[in-house]
């Protein structure tokens, strides 16, 4: 049994948490929101008073933050200083490259292990202990991970070395930010062609536009039931998230000067849908957007 610190708790972090104690592990939960400390405390996890609380004696520490800059504040006021000595921390927020090389740089130095582990998979991945880590450290830091990433995932790639697997995370969702988009537009399309939803999907499901945005995350009602869209669009994975994602593409995209013209339309494209109404709705709501014409 291992004793692990989780530090946020929202909607990813308490059921990746939940997968860990149902394995066996002693979890120790930490977050500054009531409610979710309450939906913690709910499932049977301790909620320490503070994340230095959290971490003192952990032999991990998972954290799960909404931004590098809270992850990198988090790590130097308090978390670094708590930890024992040689503590693995597996950072698993989505945050910029040069953030998650900062954080390693702050745990290597203060003699802690670190290896950045962002997920993709969304709420219903982490319920079912099904998503991706794209995870960048050391093989060692890596190898003492990867049990635990197991029972949370299914699909755990090492990426390379730090940084790296935050690399990952932000090519692969600017792939699934336009392959939305497109797979919205030409369900539009079809529909003012005339075009029953199901018979289109029933094509390209089958054909060379089949992708994960048409057979998981099909942006109509009815072809794939589980889908967001049938649910009035609620996350899932919302449009705000997205936006933040295409932010950190678009900042590596400046960064190494690549021209990756539909990354940033993409971006473009996902901050206006997050500055309205999508910013609570799934990403895959986008349509709704490109019906209004709004896009």
């Amino acid at each position: 049994m291992t004793r692990i610190a989780f530090l946020g708790l929202g909607h990813m972090g308490l059921p990746m948490a939940r997968n860990l104690v149902a394995a066996g592990h002693d979890v120790h939960g930490f977050d500054l929101v009531p409610a979710a400390v309450d939906a913690a405390t709910a499932a049977g996890i301790p909620v320490a008073g503070s994340g230095a609380d959290a971490v003192t004696g952990a032999d991990v520490v998972i954290t799960m933050f909404p931004a590098g800059r809270h992850v990198i504040a988090a790590y130097q006021e308090e978390l670094l200083s708590a930890a024992q000595p040689r503590t693995l921390f597996i950072e698993s927020s989505t945050i910029a490259v040069d953030e998650a090389q900062t954080a390693h740089a702050l745990a290597i130095e203060a003699g802690h292990r670190h290896i950045d582990a962002p997920v993709s998979g969304g709420v219903v991945g982490a319920e079912n202990g099904t998503l991706a880590f794209m995870v960048g450290g050391s093989e060692e830091d890596f190898a003492a991970a990867l049990p635990l990433l197991e029972i949370m995932g299914k699909r755990i790639v090492h990426c390379g070395g730090p940084g790296l697997g935050q690399a990952a995370k932000v090519c692969n969702n600017m792939i699934l930010a336009v392959s939305q988009i497109a797979v919205a537009e030409a369900f539009v399309l079809g529909e003012r062609l005339g075009l029953e939803h199901q018979a289109l999907f029933d094509v390209v499901s089958q054909a060379s536009g089949q992708c994960w945005s048409v057979t998981t995350n099909c942006p109509v009602p009815g072809p794939v039931p589980t889908s967001p869209a049938n649910r009035d669009y609620q996350p899932g994975f919302a449009g705000a998230l997205m936006a933040k994602d295409l932010g950190l593409a678009l900042q590596a995209i400046e960064q190494t000067s690549t021209d990756a013209r539909m990354g940033r339309l993409a971006q473009e494209i996902y901050s206006a849908f997050a500055a309205g109404e999508g910013a609570g709705r799934d990403f895959s709501g986008i349509i709704t957007d490109i019906r209004a014409g709004e896009v």
